[in-house]
C-alpha cells in the first residue's frame, strides 16, 4: 500500500464512522455510537499492532484486490459490502433517533463480546495465513498452499465465522434490533460466498480436498 493510500484510509475510514452513524443519528452527543467507536479503534489497533509484528505481509496482501478475483465474488462483495455498511445507519435510526425495537443491555453487552471475539479471530486467521486476501481467487504466482494451523485446525473458514459474528455484534452493540436485518444479509451472502470458495479450493487448490476430509468443517462444527 501506498503512503497516500495509508493516509486516505487512516482519514477516510473514522470520516465514514462518523457520517455512518452520527447522521442518521440526528446528533454528536449520542453516547452509544462514541463508545462503539471506541471500542472498534482499539480492538481493531490492537490487531493491527499484532499483524505487524508477526505477518507484515498481509497489509500487502489485503491492500486490494487481485487480477484473477472471481467475477462471482465481486458480484457478491458488491452486495455484502453495502448491506455491512448499512448496518451502522440503520442502528443509528433505530437505536439513536427513532428508538423503534430496543435491546436489552444483556443483548448490548452480548454484541460488544461478539463484535472484540470476531476481532480477534479475524487478526488470528491472517496471522497464520499470508494468503488472506480480499478477493477469492487461486494465488499460483505466490505458491499458495493450505493453511491448517491457528483457527483453520477448526474450521475451513474462520475468517468468515468472524465476519458473521461481527456483523450480528455491530449491530447489537449499537443496541439495534432493526439492524440484524442488514447483518442478517450481510452473513447469508457471506455463507454462500463460502460454499462457492470451498467449492474452488476443493477443485483447484493442491492439497486442499485432503485437509477438507481431516477439517469437516466449514463455519460451524458438528453443524456445517
Amino acid at each position: 500500500m501506498s503512503r497516500g493510500m495509508a493516509v486516505a484510509y487512516a482519514i477516510g475510514l473514522p470520516l465514514a464512522l462518523l457520517v455512518l452513524i452520527f447522521l442518521p443519528a440526528g446528533t454528536l452527543a449520542w453516547r452509544p455510537g462514541w463508545i462503539f467507536i471506541a471500542v472498534l479503534i482499539v480492538a481493531f489497533g490492537a490487531s493491527a499492532l499484532v499483524l505487524a509484528r508477526v505477518n507484515p505481509i498481509i497489509y500487502r496482501a489485503r491492500s486490494r484486490f487481485q487480477p484473477g478475483t472471481k467475477a462471482w465474488d465481486k458480484a457478491l462483495l458488491a452486495v455484502i459490502f453495502p448491506a455491512m455498511a448499512a448496518i451502522l445507519p440503520v442502528a443509528a435510526l433505530d437505536a439513536g433517533r427513532f428508538h423503534w425495537l430496543p435491546v436489552p443491555p444483556w443483548a448490548v453487552v452480548s454484541g460488544y463480546i461478539g463484535l472484540v471475539a470476531g476481532i480477534a479471530v479475524t487478526a488470528w486467521a491472517q496471522a497464520v495465513n499470508p494468503y488472506f486476501e480480499p478477493g477469492v481467487r487461486i494465488q499460483s504466482e505466490r505458491h499458495q498452499r493450505v493453511i491448517d494451523g491457528g483457527p483453520y485446525r477448526f474450521v475451513r473458514h474462520p475468517g468468515y465465522v468472524a465476519a458473521v459474528v461481527m456483523f450480528l455484534g455491530m449491530a447489537l452493540a449499537l443496541g439495534s434490533a432493526w439492524a440484524l436485518l442488514p447483518a442478517a444479509l450481510a452473513s447469508a451472502l457471506l455463507v454462500l460466498r463460502t460454499a462457492w470458495e470451498d467449492r474452488l479450493l476443493r477443485a483447484e487448490l493442491p492439497g486442499y480436498d485432503d485437509y477438507a476430509r481431516r477439517v469437516r468443517w466449514r463455519l460451524i462444527p458438528g453443524l456445517w
